[in-house]
């Protein structure tokens, strides 16, 4: 009933104030002569009535105490009435001062004005506070409330209790706080208790606790999960607060409390970078990003925005994906200086005239084919995108005197078992002799499919590789799949049972990348520390579970067998590869084979040659020669390993 109570007009609010101010006076007139009303000057008390209403009512209207809605009453709309308060009695006093003066007569004294201040804030603030418990007491009076805990009694914590106070529609209270800072436990916020988080679990049984809150952004990714963990073993529902800019904007909401994501759960400690290295080497530079709208491609454009780079340039062949990105950027970042170029990595001459138009000094490479099961399908295309559209973009940044190229690799190019990764693998050796050429005396390129044997090539570009696993959320992963999947009743697909993977968030990985490329010299291949791998199974059932759902109950979980090319786990180097430390402790520098450029130059033409005429076989035969290490899993590709063994046996 009460829920569904319209709020009051603020001009009744204004009335009851202005009413409460003539009760406060006459309280102050009859304390003042001791509660003798016998001999009162009537006339002199009506005139102070209307002198004090005319300047409560221009004061009020002036502050606008009543603008506030009661039953939200804050801390803030306490020192507005306070101000008002004094100020309307200062005004009167010096009113009635101004009085004396003119008419030699008192209207009323400096006592009674004194002890009038006290009352009437006495009275305007008490009648709201018991407006607002009233509130509040008939809102959890609701014997049917599910019963909260807001794990963090900081500044998120207090703001996430009191956006539930201000949404009579809610039907929920909150029974406690708790914390890890023992400093905290045994107070008290807003009348609710800060408990120690130690004792959650115990709190969750005694309590019947229905919903957990996480409430800071502080707490570890591995004290996270363990509280989870304990949450679903309770049949607790997870929910989490959303982000801090949006705290920061004020337009928090109910419903923007949300089921906690599995993203939050595999989130790692934030990635510290140097961000003043950074901005020295991108300061007002021209950056191109190629992949601009994929996932890693549209992040890293997010994130060198947060640099005063002179021109960030987007190059992608997907017209709706950068046209996304765009509307984003024009919508968030008025006064950037971006620009939407559509061109395939893999056509020279529209590469070309992108080169010559916007001459940039910095390439981040993220264009690729990425998805194993259609390049095993596709071969000839993985190559003329991931290699030639490499190789294209490479020779066109030493040609144009490009100052670094940071290629985005994978760790699928690690003992590749499909073309994808064997592509990339490929692409890897590529930019890797050509950097180590470079540094050669009277270096040239020797043959025609370089684009640049024409003797203008400018030695100053340094390649730089990141090699990485998944990333979280990436367009065609496995995470939005399974909740794409959960949301339809399942069943949740998942591979084979023992399939592990590496994750990383794509902010964080995209941090690494900037890092990696400020840091690099050239020739590095710089490898990144994923942490641990994930038992995708196991993902599964927790991503279930957090739905609220039964695995193998609810959502049947289903195996569908390793896909062609598909390893049961990623690596990040190969047997014959180690890394060195870097001054950066989630990124390392891979000791790699190196090779040959001409031999190199002369290997990948030939390959991209079988590329062009769409020839699968030759193409895949051709990978395998020039990535040794290449043996094809779950592949019709898995004989022609058996056949170079033979064509190699003397």
């Amino acid at each position: 009933m009460f829920t569904k109570l319209q709020i009051v007009s603020r001009w009744v609010i204004f009335t009851i104030d202005i009413c409460l101010s003539i009760i406060a006076l006459l309280f102050a007139v009859i304390l003042q002569r001791n509660f003798v009303v016998t001999g009162m000057d009537f006339i002199a008390f009506y005139k102070a009535v209307v002198m004090m209403v005319v300047i409560n009512s221009l004061v009020f209207f002036s502050v606008k105490t009543y603008a506030g809605i009661v039953r939200y009453t804050s801390a803030q709309d306490s020192f507005r009435i306070l101000f008002s308060v004094v100020l309307s009695s200062l005004i009167l006093f010096f009113s009635h001062a101004i009085t004396i003066v003119v008419t030699g007569h008192q209207v009323i004294s400096s006592v009674v004005i004194v002890i009038y201040t006290l009352f009437s804030f006495l009275l305007l603030i008490t009648y709201r506070v018991i407006v607002k418990y009233f509130f509040m007491y008939i809102k959890n009076a609701n014997l049917d409330k599910r019963r909260i805990i807001i794990y963090g009694a900081g500044e998120a914590g207090v703001a996430t209790k009191r956006t539930f106070d201000h949404d009579a529609k809610v039907n929920k209270t909150i029974i406690a706080y708790v914390d890890d800072d023992v400093r905290k436990v045994g107070k008290t916020i807003d009348g609710v208790k800060i408990l120690d988080a130690k004792e959650l679990e115990h709190l969750i049984v005694k309590h019947e606790v229905d919903e957990i809150i996480f409430a800071s952004y502080t707490i570890p990714s591995e004290r996270k999960n363990q509280i989870v963990d304990i949450c679903l073993e309770n049949e607790v529902k997870i929910l989490n607060i959303p982000s801090p800019e949006v705290w920061a904007r004020g337009e928090v909401t109910t419903a923007q409390i949300q089921n906690i994501n599995i993203e939050d759960l595999l989130n790692r400690k934030t990635i510290e970078i140097d961000i003043d290295a950074i901005q020295n080497q991108l300061k007002g530079k021209r950056v191109l990003i190629t992949g601009a709208a994929g996932s890693i491609g549209s992040e890293i454009v997010r994130q060198l925005l947060k640099f005063e780079t002179g021109l960030i340039i987007l190059c992608d062949q997907s017209e709706t994906a950068l046209h996304n990105i765009y509307l984003e950027l024009e919508a968030n970042h008025v006064n950037t200086n971006f620009h939407a170029f559509i061109g395939d990595v893999k056509d020279m001459k529209r590469m070309q005239h992108l080169f010559e138009t916007y001459k940039p000094h910095y390439v981040y490479h993220a264009a690729a084919y990425k998805h194993v099961p259609l390049m095993e399908d596709n071969p000839a295309e993985a190559i003329k995108t991931n290699v030639m559209g490499t190789k294209t973009i490479a020779d066109l940044s030493v040609k144009h005197g490009v100052q670094k190229f940071v290629m985005i690799s994978t760790d699928k190019a690690v003992n590749p078992t499909n073309v994808m990764g064997a592509s990339k693998r490929i692409a890897e050796i590529y930019v890797q002799s050509l950097n180590r050429s470079l540094n050669t005396p009277d270096f040239i390129f020797s043959n025609g499919l370089s684009y640049l044997n024409d003797g203008n090539v400018k030695a100053v570009t340094k390649f730089i590789t990141t090699r990485f696993g998944n990333v979280l959320g990436s367009n065609g992963s496995v995470i939005p799949r399974f909740k794409q999947q959960i949301e339809n009743g399942g069943p949740v697909t998942v591979t084979h049972p023992e399939i592990t993977r590496y994750f990383m968030t794509i902010p964080e990985a995209c941090r690494l990348v900037l890092e990696a490329g400020c840091m690099g010299k050239g020739g590095e291949i710089y490898v990144f520390d994923m942490g641990k791998s994930v038992k995708i199974v196991e993902l599964a059932r927790k991503m279930i579970r957090l739905a609220g759902l039964v695995p193998n109950q609810d959502i049947k979980i289903t195996y569908s067998g390793l896909r062609p090319g598909e390893k049961l786990f990623e690596e990040l180097l190969n047997d014959s590869e180690s890394t060195m430390p870097t001054h950066h402790e989630k990124i390392m520098i891979g000791q790699v084979r190196e090779y040959i450029f001409d031999d190199v130059e002369t290997q990948i033409y030939q390959l991209l040659q079988h590329a062009v005429s769409n020839n699968t076989r030759q193409v895949v035969k051709q990978m395998k020669l020039i990535v040794p290490e290449f043996l094809s899993k779950n592949s019709v590709f898995e004989e022609l390993d058996a056949q170079i063994e033979v064509e190699e046996k003397p």
